[in-house]
Protein backbone atom coordinates (compact mmCIF):
# COMPACT_ATOMS: atom_id res chain seq x y z
CA UNK A 1 0.00 0.00 0.00
CA UNK A 2 1.36 3.36 -1.27
CA UNK A 3 2.18 6.30 1.66
CA UNK A 4 3.38 9.66 0.24
CA UNK A 5 3.62 13.23 0.58
CA UNK A 6 2.65 14.31 -2.51
CA UNK A 7 -0.12 13.37 -4.58
CA UNK A 8 1.03 10.82 -6.60
CA UNK A 9 0.53 10.86 -11.01
CA UNK A 10 0.31 9.07 -13.62
CA UNK A 11 3.88 7.36 -14.32
CA UNK A 12 5.36 7.88 -11.30
CA UNK A 13 5.39 5.30 -8.29
CA UNK A 14 3.77 6.01 -4.93
CA UNK A 15 6.38 5.04 -1.77
CA UNK A 16 5.60 1.99 -0.73
CA UNK A 17 3.87 1.68 3.41
CA UNK A 18 3.55 -0.22 6.24
CA UNK A 19 0.83 -2.42 6.43
CA UNK A 20 -1.85 -0.53 8.40
CA UNK A 21 -2.04 -0.51 12.30
CA UNK A 22 -5.79 -1.55 12.88
CA UNK A 23 -6.10 -0.88 16.33
CA UNK A 24 -5.09 2.96 15.90
CA UNK A 25 -7.03 3.24 12.45
CA UNK A 26 -10.22 2.25 14.37
CA UNK A 27 -9.76 4.66 17.21
CA UNK A 28 -8.84 7.68 14.86
CA UNK A 29 -11.42 7.23 12.85
CA UNK A 30 -14.29 6.18 14.85
CA UNK A 31 -13.12 9.48 17.27
CA UNK A 32 -13.02 12.10 13.73
CA UNK A 33 -16.48 10.10 13.35
CA UNK A 34 -17.35 11.10 16.79
CA UNK A 35 -16.41 14.73 16.52
CA UNK A 36 -18.17 15.47 13.63
CA UNK A 37 -21.46 13.64 14.27
CA UNK A 38 -21.66 14.98 17.38
CA UNK A 39 -22.04 18.78 15.77
CA UNK A 40 -24.52 17.09 13.55
CA UNK A 41 -27.18 16.84 16.39
CA UNK A 42 -25.37 18.79 19.31
CA UNK A 43 -27.38 21.59 18.07
CA UNK A 44 -30.72 20.57 18.67
CA UNK A 45 -31.56 20.68 22.29
CA UNK A 46 -29.76 24.42 22.27
CA UNK A 47 -32.46 25.56 19.18
CA UNK A 48 -34.85 27.09 21.83
CA UNK A 49 -32.23 29.20 23.22
CA UNK A 50 -30.50 30.47 20.48
CA UNK A 51 -34.75 31.28 19.32
CA UNK A 52 -34.32 33.60 22.36
CA UNK A 53 -30.54 34.66 22.54
CA UNK A 54 -29.90 35.47 18.85
CA UNK A 55 -33.60 35.80 18.19
CA UNK A 56 -34.08 33.27 15.80
CA UNK A 57 -36.91 32.43 14.03
CA UNK A 58 -37.80 29.09 12.98
CA UNK A 59 -36.11 29.04 9.42
CA UNK A 60 -33.22 30.51 11.58
CA UNK A 61 -33.58 27.35 13.62
CA UNK A 62 -33.81 25.09 10.16
CA UNK A 63 -30.76 26.80 9.05
CA UNK A 64 -28.60 26.14 11.99
CA UNK A 65 -29.52 22.06 11.64
CA UNK A 66 -29.61 22.60 7.66
CA UNK A 67 -26.46 24.66 6.57
CA UNK A 68 -24.45 21.77 8.38
CA UNK A 69 -25.89 19.33 6.23
CA UNK A 70 -26.41 20.70 2.99
CA UNK A 71 -22.40 22.06 2.97
CA UNK A 72 -22.20 18.17 4.15
CA UNK A 73 -24.33 16.60 1.39
CA UNK A 74 -23.01 18.77 -1.43
CA UNK A 75 -18.99 18.13 -0.65
CA UNK A 76 -19.06 14.58 0.44
CA UNK A 77 -18.10 13.49 -3.14
CA UNK A 78 -15.81 15.75 -3.31
CA UNK A 79 -13.87 15.00 0.28
CA UNK A 80 -14.04 11.46 -1.02
CA UNK A 81 -12.47 12.58 -4.01
CA UNK A 82 -9.81 15.01 -2.04
CA UNK A 83 -8.75 11.53 -0.40
CA UNK A 84 -8.30 9.57 -2.77
CA UNK A 85 -5.82 11.73 -5.16
CA UNK A 86 -3.64 13.26 -2.04
CA UNK A 87 -3.94 10.89 0.09
CA UNK A 88 -6.53 9.71 2.60
CA UNK A 89 -4.21 10.49 5.79
CA UNK A 90 -3.26 13.43 4.60
CA UNK A 91 -6.87 15.03 3.96
CA UNK A 92 -8.56 13.47 7.38
CA UNK A 93 -5.48 15.30 8.95
CA UNK A 94 -6.97 18.29 6.99
CA UNK A 95 -10.21 18.34 7.95
CA UNK A 96 -9.83 17.92 11.24
CA UNK A 97 -8.17 20.95 11.55
CA UNK A 98 -10.51 22.90 9.11
CA UNK A 99 -13.24 21.51 11.03
CA UNK A 100 -11.38 22.64 14.39
CA UNK A 101 -11.04 26.43 12.87
CA UNK A 102 -14.42 26.28 11.95
CA UNK A 103 -15.81 25.37 14.84
CA UNK A 104 -13.84 28.34 16.78
CA UNK A 105 -15.67 30.41 14.55
CA UNK A 106 -19.26 29.58 15.54
CA UNK A 107 -18.80 29.79 19.04
CA UNK A 108 -17.28 33.18 18.33
CA UNK A 109 -20.26 34.14 16.69
CA UNK A 110 -22.75 37.28 17.58
CA UNK A 111 -25.53 37.01 15.12
CA UNK A 112 -27.82 33.84 13.83
CA UNK A 113 -26.11 34.68 10.43
CA UNK A 114 -22.33 34.63 11.49
CA UNK A 115 -23.73 30.94 12.99
CA UNK A 116 -25.21 29.45 10.11
CA UNK A 117 -21.93 30.62 8.12
CA UNK A 118 -19.73 28.68 10.42
CA UNK A 119 -22.16 26.02 10.31
CA UNK A 120 -21.77 25.73 6.81
CA UNK A 121 -17.48 25.78 7.41
CA UNK A 122 -18.13 23.20 9.51
CA UNK A 123 -20.11 21.07 7.33
CA UNK A 124 -17.21 21.47 4.21
CA UNK A 125 -14.35 20.09 6.45
CA UNK A 126 -16.75 17.39 7.90
CA UNK A 127 -17.31 16.48 4.54
CA UNK A 128 -13.66 15.65 4.45
CA UNK A 129 -13.51 13.46 7.40
CA UNK A 130 -16.37 11.87 7.65
CA UNK A 131 -16.45 9.75 4.46
CA UNK A 132 -12.74 8.97 4.92
CA UNK A 133 -13.57 7.52 8.64
CA UNK A 134 -15.11 4.48 6.71
CA UNK A 135 -12.55 3.65 4.16
CA UNK A 136 -10.06 4.15 6.26
CA UNK A 137 -11.42 1.13 8.43
CA UNK A 138 -12.61 -0.68 5.75
CA UNK A 139 -8.92 -0.38 4.16
CA UNK A 140 -6.92 -1.51 7.48
CA UNK A 141 -9.30 -4.57 7.74
CA UNK A 142 -9.76 -8.04 6.04
CA UNK A 143 -13.40 -9.01 4.54
CA UNK A 144 -14.03 -11.35 7.09
CA UNK A 145 -13.29 -9.08 10.36
CA UNK A 146 -14.99 -6.31 8.50
CA UNK A 147 -18.21 -6.72 9.74
CA UNK A 148 -17.28 -6.16 13.63
CA UNK A 149 -14.95 -3.39 12.45
CA UNK A 150 -17.74 -1.24 11.11
CA UNK A 151 -20.05 -2.66 14.19
CA UNK A 152 -17.53 -1.02 16.53
CA UNK A 153 -17.96 2.31 14.21
CA UNK A 154 -21.51 2.26 14.14
CA UNK A 155 -21.24 2.31 18.03
CA UNK A 156 -19.05 5.09 18.42
CA UNK A 157 -21.85 6.85 15.42
CA UNK A 158 -24.08 5.85 17.82
CA UNK A 159 -22.29 7.41 21.04
CA UNK A 160 -22.61 10.67 19.20
CA UNK A 161 -25.92 10.32 18.14
CA UNK A 162 -26.75 9.70 22.17
CA UNK A 163 -24.00 12.47 23.24
CA UNK A 164 -25.36 15.36 21.06
CA UNK A 165 -28.49 16.35 22.65
CA UNK A 166 -27.21 15.59 26.25
CA UNK A 167 -23.85 17.48 25.59
CA UNK A 168 -25.70 20.36 24.08
CA UNK A 169 -28.53 19.80 26.72
CA UNK A 170 -25.87 19.93 29.38
CA UNK A 171 -23.87 22.75 27.79
CA UNK A 172 -26.75 25.37 27.37
CA UNK A 173 -27.92 24.46 31.19
CA UNK A 174 -24.30 25.29 32.61
CA UNK A 175 -22.31 26.92 30.94
CA UNK A 176 -23.67 28.70 27.34
CA UNK A 177 -24.09 27.64 24.00
CA UNK A 178 -21.00 28.94 22.81
CA UNK A 179 -19.24 26.30 24.51
CA UNK A 180 -20.84 23.90 21.90
CA UNK A 181 -18.45 24.07 19.65
CA UNK A 182 -15.60 24.96 21.72
CA UNK A 183 -15.47 21.35 23.00
CA UNK A 184 -14.61 20.44 19.27
CA UNK A 185 -11.18 22.25 18.98
CA UNK A 186 -8.99 20.48 21.61
CA UNK A 187 -10.49 17.59 20.04
CA UNK A 188 -9.27 18.35 16.41
CA UNK A 189 -6.04 19.59 17.05
CA UNK A 190 -5.16 16.45 19.08
CA UNK A 191 -6.36 14.10 16.68
CA UNK A 192 -4.87 15.61 13.35
CA UNK A 193 -1.16 15.10 14.59
CA UNK A 194 -1.66 11.35 15.50
CA UNK A 195 -3.48 10.82 12.71
CA UNK A 196 -0.64 11.84 10.77
CA UNK A 197 1.76 9.94 12.74
CA UNK A 198 -0.35 6.72 13.21
CA UNK A 199 -2.20 6.17 10.29
CA UNK A 200 -0.82 4.08 6.55
CA UNK A 201 -1.21 6.68 4.17
CA UNK A 202 -3.34 5.33 0.64
CA UNK A 203 -4.68 6.25 -2.00
CA UNK A 204 -7.70 5.60 -4.68
CA UNK A 205 -7.64 4.39 -8.11
CA UNK A 206 -7.99 8.05 -9.65
CA UNK A 207 -4.56 9.63 -10.65
CA UNK A 208 -6.56 13.10 -11.62
CA UNK A 209 -9.26 15.26 -10.05
CA UNK A 210 -12.37 15.55 -12.61
CA UNK A 211 -12.69 18.57 -11.74
CA UNK A 212 -15.39 19.53 -14.19
CA UNK A 213 -17.52 16.69 -12.25
CA UNK A 214 -17.02 17.73 -9.02
CA UNK A 215 -18.07 21.48 -9.98
CA UNK A 216 -21.47 19.68 -11.00
CA UNK A 217 -21.20 17.56 -8.52
CA UNK A 218 -21.20 20.40 -5.50
CA UNK A 219 -23.43 22.58 -7.75
CA UNK A 220 -26.48 19.46 -8.60
CA UNK A 221 -26.86 18.64 -4.17
CA UNK A 222 -26.74 22.66 -3.39
CA UNK A 223 -29.47 23.19 -5.86
CA UNK A 224 -31.44 20.41 -4.73
CA UNK A 225 -30.33 21.00 -0.92
CA UNK A 226 -31.60 24.75 -1.08
CA UNK A 227 -35.13 23.42 -2.83
CA UNK A 228 -35.80 21.50 0.00
CA UNK A 229 -34.81 23.62 3.00
CA UNK A 230 -36.28 26.31 1.34
CA UNK A 231 -39.85 24.73 0.87
CA UNK A 232 -41.17 25.27 4.38
CA UNK A 233 -40.30 29.04 3.57
CA UNK A 234 -41.06 29.71 0.44
CA UNK A 235 -43.57 26.92 -0.12
CA UNK A 236 -43.22 23.77 -2.30
CA UNK A 237 -44.94 25.42 -5.29
CA UNK A 238 -43.00 28.74 -5.27
CA UNK A 239 -40.90 29.39 -8.43
CA UNK A 240 -37.46 30.01 -6.37
CA UNK A 241 -37.86 25.92 -4.64
CA UNK A 242 -39.09 24.16 -8.33
CA UNK A 243 -36.38 26.56 -9.84
CA UNK A 244 -34.28 25.29 -7.39
CA UNK A 245 -34.85 21.77 -7.33
CA UNK A 246 -35.05 21.36 -11.57
CA UNK A 247 -31.40 23.00 -11.57
CA UNK A 248 -30.24 20.69 -9.00
CA UNK A 249 -31.91 17.63 -11.02
CA UNK A 250 -30.65 18.80 -14.67
CA UNK A 251 -26.95 19.27 -13.37
CA UNK A 252 -26.90 16.36 -11.06
CA UNK A 253 -27.88 14.55 -14.60
CA UNK A 254 -25.17 16.71 -16.07
CA UNK A 255 -22.96 14.86 -13.62
CA UNK A 256 -23.56 11.64 -14.38
CA UNK A 257 -23.59 11.57 -18.27
CA UNK A 258 -20.03 13.00 -17.79
CA UNK A 259 -19.06 10.26 -15.52
CA UNK A 260 -20.14 7.82 -18.56
CA UNK A 261 -17.25 9.68 -20.49
CA UNK A 262 -14.87 11.20 -17.94
CA UNK A 263 -11.40 9.29 -18.33
CA UNK A 264 -11.40 9.09 -14.69
CA UNK A 265 -14.94 9.19 -12.93
CA UNK A 266 -14.68 10.67 -9.66
CA UNK A 267 -18.26 8.15 -9.37
CA UNK A 268 -18.35 5.19 -11.49
CA UNK A 269 -22.16 4.87 -12.82
CA UNK A 270 -21.20 0.83 -12.34
CA UNK A 271 -21.38 0.97 -8.84
CA UNK A 272 -25.28 1.61 -8.99
CA UNK A 273 -25.70 -1.73 -11.01
CA UNK A 274 -24.91 -3.91 -7.97
CA UNK A 275 -28.15 -4.79 -6.18
CA UNK A 276 -26.23 -4.27 -2.33
CA UNK A 277 -24.91 -1.08 -3.19
CA UNK A 278 -27.84 0.46 -4.85
CA UNK A 279 -30.47 -1.38 -2.34
CA UNK A 280 -28.24 -0.35 0.79
CA UNK A 281 -28.13 3.34 -0.20
CA UNK A 282 -32.28 3.48 -0.51
CA UNK A 283 -31.77 2.33 3.43
CA UNK A 284 -29.77 5.29 4.34
CA UNK A 285 -31.84 7.22 2.45
CA UNK A 286 -34.95 6.80 3.99
CA UNK A 287 -33.42 5.73 7.43
CA UNK A 288 -32.07 9.35 7.96
CA UNK A 289 -34.64 11.21 6.26
CA UNK A 290 -36.74 9.73 9.60
CA UNK A 291 -34.46 10.03 11.97
CA UNK A 292 -33.03 13.48 11.47
CA UNK A 293 -37.02 15.02 10.47
CA UNK A 294 -37.60 13.17 13.99
CA UNK A 295 -34.67 14.68 16.06
CA UNK A 296 -35.31 18.23 14.59
CA UNK A 297 -38.69 18.31 16.16
CA UNK A 298 -38.26 15.88 19.11
CA UNK A 299 -35.85 17.93 20.90
CA UNK A 300 -37.76 21.12 20.82
CA UNK A 301 -41.32 18.60 21.96
CA UNK A 302 -39.22 17.74 24.86
CA UNK A 303 -39.09 21.31 26.10
CA UNK A 304 -41.42 23.27 24.30
CA UNK A 305 -44.35 20.57 24.26
CA UNK A 306 -43.26 18.67 27.99
CA UNK A 307 -41.68 22.27 29.53
CA UNK A 308 -38.06 20.47 29.84
CA UNK A 309 -34.30 21.77 30.26
CA UNK A 310 -32.05 21.41 27.51
CA UNK A 311 -30.64 19.22 29.67
CA UNK A 312 -33.52 17.30 30.46
CA UNK A 313 -34.61 16.74 27.06
CA UNK A 314 -31.19 15.28 26.30
CA UNK A 315 -31.25 13.16 28.87
CA UNK A 316 -35.08 11.76 28.01
CA UNK A 317 -33.86 11.37 24.69
CA UNK A 318 -31.76 8.80 25.46
CA UNK A 319 -33.29 5.53 25.25
CA UNK A 320 -33.40 6.68 21.55
CA UNK A 321 -29.89 7.33 21.33
CA UNK A 322 -27.85 5.61 23.48
CA UNK A 323 -28.71 2.08 22.22
CA UNK A 324 -26.22 2.31 18.96
CA UNK A 325 -23.45 2.07 21.78
CA UNK A 326 -24.94 -1.45 22.85
CA UNK A 327 -26.81 -2.65 19.86
CA UNK A 328 -24.84 -1.36 16.74
CA UNK A 329 -21.57 -3.66 17.45
CA UNK A 330 -23.68 -6.93 18.01
CA UNK A 331 -25.70 -6.27 14.65
CA UNK A 332 -22.25 -5.73 12.67
CA UNK A 333 -20.56 -8.83 14.18
CA UNK A 334 -24.04 -10.80 13.79
CA UNK A 335 -24.20 -9.73 10.38
CA UNK A 336 -21.55 -11.89 9.59
CA UNK A 337 -23.30 -14.64 10.14
CA UNK A 338 -26.94 -13.48 9.11
CA UNK A 339 -26.21 -11.29 6.32
CA UNK A 340 -27.14 -7.61 6.46
CA UNK A 341 -31.01 -7.97 5.13
CA UNK A 342 -32.26 -9.22 7.71
CA UNK A 343 -31.03 -6.06 10.21
CA UNK A 344 -31.94 -3.34 7.78
CA UNK A 345 -35.57 -4.34 7.19
CA UNK A 346 -36.14 -5.38 10.92
CA UNK A 347 -33.98 -2.34 12.10
CA UNK A 348 -36.07 -0.12 9.69
CA UNK A 349 -39.49 -1.45 11.04
CA UNK A 350 -38.93 -1.14 14.51
CA UNK A 351 -37.56 2.29 13.73
CA UNK A 352 -41.33 3.05 12.15
CA UNK A 353 -43.10 1.64 15.20
CA UNK A 354 -41.26 3.68 17.63
CA UNK A 355 -42.07 6.56 15.86
CA UNK A 356 -45.36 6.13 15.19
CA UNK A 357 -45.74 4.81 19.12
CA UNK A 358 -44.53 8.61 19.74
CA UNK A 359 -47.14 9.93 17.77
CA UNK A 360 -49.75 7.93 19.04
CA UNK A 361 -49.32 9.07 22.85
CA UNK A 362 -48.01 11.97 22.82
CA UNK A 363 -49.21 14.38 24.77
CA UNK A 364 -48.48 17.33 26.99
CA UNK A 365 -48.85 15.50 30.42
CA UNK A 366 -47.48 12.59 29.39
CA UNK A 367 -44.26 11.10 31.75
CA UNK A 368 -40.71 9.55 31.03
CA UNK A 369 -41.73 5.90 31.58
CA UNK A 370 -44.51 5.90 28.33
CA UNK A 371 -42.23 7.69 25.80
CA UNK A 372 -38.87 6.25 27.13
CA UNK A 373 -40.19 2.48 25.64
CA UNK A 374 -41.30 3.80 22.32
CA UNK A 375 -38.28 5.59 22.09
CA UNK A 376 -36.16 2.62 22.95
CA UNK A 377 -38.10 0.66 20.31
CA UNK A 378 -37.39 3.30 17.77
CA UNK A 379 -33.47 3.65 18.83
CA UNK A 380 -32.87 -0.46 18.74
CA UNK A 381 -34.12 -0.11 15.00
CA UNK A 382 -31.89 2.50 13.80
CA UNK A 383 -28.78 0.96 15.71
CA UNK A 384 -29.58 -2.38 13.51
CA UNK A 385 -29.00 -0.45 10.35
CA UNK A 386 -26.23 1.81 11.17
CA UNK A 387 -23.63 -0.82 10.59
CA UNK A 388 -25.35 -2.93 8.34
CA UNK A 389 -25.74 -0.41 5.82
CA UNK A 390 -22.39 1.17 5.99
CA UNK A 391 -21.45 -3.11 5.85
CA UNK A 392 -23.43 -3.20 2.85
CA UNK A 393 -22.54 -1.01 0.89
CA UNK A 394 -18.71 -1.51 1.74
CA UNK A 395 -18.87 -5.55 1.16
CA UNK A 396 -20.48 -4.79 -1.99
CA UNK A 397 -17.82 -3.04 -4.13
CA UNK A 398 -14.08 -3.98 -5.08
CA UNK A 399 -11.67 -2.83 -2.43
CA UNK A 400 -10.08 -0.34 -4.53
CA UNK A 401 -13.89 1.54 -4.91
CA UNK A 402 -13.90 2.02 -0.95
CA UNK A 403 -13.61 5.61 -0.67
CA UNK A 404 -15.72 6.78 -3.71
CA UNK A 405 -18.54 4.14 -2.43
CA UNK A 406 -18.31 5.90 0.91
CA UNK A 407 -18.74 9.39 -0.34
CA UNK A 408 -21.29 8.61 -2.90
CA UNK A 409 -23.26 6.64 0.50
CA UNK A 410 -22.65 9.84 2.90
CA UNK A 411 -24.05 12.06 0.12
CA UNK A 412 -27.18 10.03 -0.36
CA UNK A 413 -27.62 9.60 3.44
CA UNK A 414 -27.03 13.58 4.35
CA UNK A 415 -29.61 14.68 1.23
CA UNK A 416 -31.67 12.51 3.24
CA UNK A 417 -31.37 14.15 5.98
CA UNK A 418 -32.00 17.13 4.66
CA UNK A 419 -35.25 16.45 3.14
CA UNK A 420 -36.63 14.55 5.93
CA UNK A 421 -35.84 18.06 7.80
CA UNK A 422 -37.88 20.01 5.20
CA UNK A 423 -40.84 17.61 4.98
CA UNK A 424 -41.56 17.10 8.50
CA UNK A 425 -40.68 21.33 9.14
CA UNK A 426 -43.59 21.61 6.16
CA UNK A 427 -46.09 19.42 7.98
CA UNK A 428 -45.37 20.80 11.68
CA UNK A 429 -45.52 24.59 10.77
CA UNK A 430 -48.60 26.26 11.03
CA UNK A 431 -49.87 29.47 13.03
CA UNK A 432 -49.14 29.67 16.71
CA UNK A 433 -47.25 26.25 17.09
CA UNK A 434 -44.76 27.62 19.66
CA UNK A 435 -47.55 29.41 21.53
CA UNK A 436 -48.76 26.45 23.63
CA UNK A 437 -47.88 23.23 24.85
CA UNK A 438 -51.05 21.74 22.77
CA UNK A 439 -50.69 23.65 20.31
CA UNK A 440 -47.30 22.30 19.57
CA UNK A 441 -48.25 18.61 20.19
CA UNK A 442 -51.10 19.25 17.90
CA UNK A 443 -48.59 20.07 14.97
CA UNK A 444 -46.28 17.90 15.95
CA UNK A 445 -47.82 14.41 16.32
CA UNK A 446 -48.85 14.09 12.19
CA UNK A 447 -45.37 15.49 11.38
CA UNK A 448 -43.95 12.57 13.68
CA UNK A 449 -46.29 10.16 12.05
CA UNK A 450 -44.80 11.12 8.22
CA UNK A 451 -41.26 10.13 10.08
CA UNK A 452 -42.36 6.77 11.12
CA UNK A 453 -43.93 6.43 7.18
CA UNK A 454 -40.19 7.69 5.77
CA UNK A 455 -38.76 4.89 7.49
CA UNK A 456 -41.51 2.21 6.47
CA UNK A 457 -40.83 3.16 2.89
CA UNK A 458 -37.08 2.13 3.42
CA UNK A 459 -38.15 -1.56 4.27
CA UNK A 460 -39.35 -2.47 0.67
CA UNK A 461 -35.25 -1.04 -0.62
CA UNK A 462 -34.20 -3.46 2.67
CA UNK A 463 -36.26 -6.69 1.25
CA UNK A 464 -34.84 -5.94 -1.87
CA UNK A 465 -30.94 -6.18 -0.97
CA UNK A 466 -29.31 -9.61 -1.71
CA UNK A 467 -29.09 -11.92 1.02
CA UNK A 468 -24.85 -11.62 0.95
CA UNK A 469 -22.80 -8.86 -0.91
CA UNK A 470 -20.02 -10.42 -2.34
CA UNK A 471 -17.91 -7.55 -3.77
CA UNK A 472 -16.51 -7.84 -7.92
CA UNK A 473 -13.01 -9.35 -8.10
CA UNK A 474 -10.48 -6.16 -6.65
CA UNK A 475 -9.33 -5.24 -11.24
CA UNK A 476 -8.38 -2.76 -12.97
CA UNK A 477 -6.17 0.37 -12.01
CA UNK A 478 -5.75 0.99 -8.46
CA UNK A 479 -2.84 3.47 -7.41
CA UNK A 480 -2.25 0.46 -4.81
CA UNK A 481 -1.09 -1.97 -7.63
CA UNK A 482 2.18 0.16 -8.96
CA UNK A 483 2.78 3.17 -11.24
CA UNK A 484 1.83 1.16 -14.34
CA UNK A 485 -1.86 0.83 -12.82
CA UNK A 486 -2.25 4.36 -11.89
CA UNK A 487 -1.68 5.29 -15.65
CA UNK A 488 -4.44 3.39 -17.07
CA UNK A 489 -7.67 5.24 -17.24
CA UNK A 490 -10.97 4.33 -15.58
CA UNK A 491 -13.66 3.94 -17.81
CA UNK A 492 -17.07 4.59 -15.76
CA UNK A 493 -18.84 1.79 -18.17
CA UNK A 494 -16.55 -1.12 -18.21
CA UNK A 495 -14.74 -1.47 -14.81
CA UNK A 496 -14.90 -4.78 -12.78
CA UNK A 497 -17.69 -2.78 -10.64
CA UNK A 498 -20.35 -3.42 -13.62
CA UNK A 499 -19.19 -7.46 -14.63
CA UNK A 500 -21.48 -8.52 -11.59
CA UNK A 501 -24.52 -7.88 -9.83
CA UNK A 502 -25.40 -9.44 -6.33
CA UNK A 503 -28.12 -12.11 -6.35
Amino acid sequence: MPSAVTPHAPGSAAPAAGRPHRTWTLVLASLGLFMVALDTLVVTTALPVLRVDLGAKLTDLEWTVNAYNLSFACLLLTGAALGDRFGRRRMFAVGLLGFSAASAAAALSTSVGALIAARAVQGGFAAIVMPLTLTLISRAFPAEKRGAAIGLWGGIAGLAVAAGPVVGGAVTNGLDWQWIFWLNVPIGLALAPLALRRLTESFGPRPRLDLPGLALAGTGFLGLTWGLVRADTAGWGSAEVVLSLLAGAVLVACFLARQRRARYPMLPLGLFRLRGFSTANGVSFFMYASLFGALFLMSQFLQIGLGNSPLTAGLWILPWTATPMVVAPLAGALSERWGNRPFMAAGLALQAAGLGWVAAIADPGMGYAQLSIALTVAGVGTSMCFPTVANAVMGAVPPQEAGVASGANSAIRELGGVFGVAVLAAVFTGPGVYGTPDAFVDAFKPALWVGAALAALGIVSALLAPRRTTPPPEAGPSAEAGPAAAARPVRAGRTAVAARSDG
